[in-house]
């Protein structure tokens, strides 16, 4: 069988005008990740990723650890969701959940209301300005597992994309629930892998959110949620 590891960017810019954009921790972790890959003699022959700017940031990070020189294939379906557009329409349509006058919403709060706004919008309850549908968010992840196994078979492939669709990735290989695949979104790390072994009929898990590369003391500090 052939298979794919499915990476998490690099910490992105949280707080920052462009979120899409690794922090300079971001960079090591991706950096941490293909060095560690090199040393226990995992390589690729085919790169996936979403179109945006962290995630080739990652990809080009992994492969300089790997010592690794391939062009990368793209595809938008494994997009991150626009959460900041989720999170303002939840914050319009449920005013009564915001902090009261003159308290922040941090970051801890932020992803409480997050977390409430995406169970409304894979509920289709949620309203106001959504540039995308839960079910259209489904399909372009199925879209994008599709892609992946289009590729020749007992090849490795690796695919850099973010928490959202890795967590629906989750959703569609394990059949899960909407709320488990929400849990799931809220805990995948910055970087971390999961392994998955497929043909073009089937996907398995093998092994889920590993961050082997970040574990050794050195690397502690760079296991991160942003």
């Amino acid at each position: 069988m052939s298979e794919f590891y499915l990476v998490r960017h690099g910490q992105a810019s949280f707080g920052k005008d462009n979120y899409d954009q690794l922090s300079d921790l971001g960079y090591e972790q991706a950096l941490w990740l293909g060095q560690h890959l090199k040393q226990i003699g995992t390589q690729f022959d085919r790169v996936v990723m979403g179109s945006m700017l962290r995630h080739r940031q990652t990809a080009q990070n992994i492969c300089e650890g790997l010592q690794l020189d391939i062009a990368f294939d793209v595809h938008e379906g494994l997009n991150e969701y626009d959460f900041s557009a989720l999170a303002q329409a939840y914050m319009v349509q449920c005013p009564h959940e915001l902090p009261k006058d003159g308290e922040k919403v941090n970051r801890q709060e932020y992803y409480r209301l997050l977390k409430k706004a995406l169970k409304l919008w894979s509920n289709d309850e949620l309203h106001g300005d959504i540039p995308e549908r839960f079910g259209e968010f489904k399909q372009r992840v199925a879209d994008a597992l599709g892609f992946i196994q289009s590729a020749p078979t007992g090849g490795r492939t690796l695919v850099v994309s973010s928490g959202g669709p890795i967590a629906m990735s989750m959703y569609h290989i394990l059949n899960l629930s909407h709320e488990e695949m929400i849990q799931l979104n809220l805990q995948v790390k910055n970087t971390s892998f999961s392994q998955f072994f497929y043909n073009p009929k089937s996907i398995q898990l093998n092994s889920f959110n590993s961050t082997a590369h970040l574990e050794s003391q050195e690397h502690l500090h760079g296991i991160t949620y942003s």
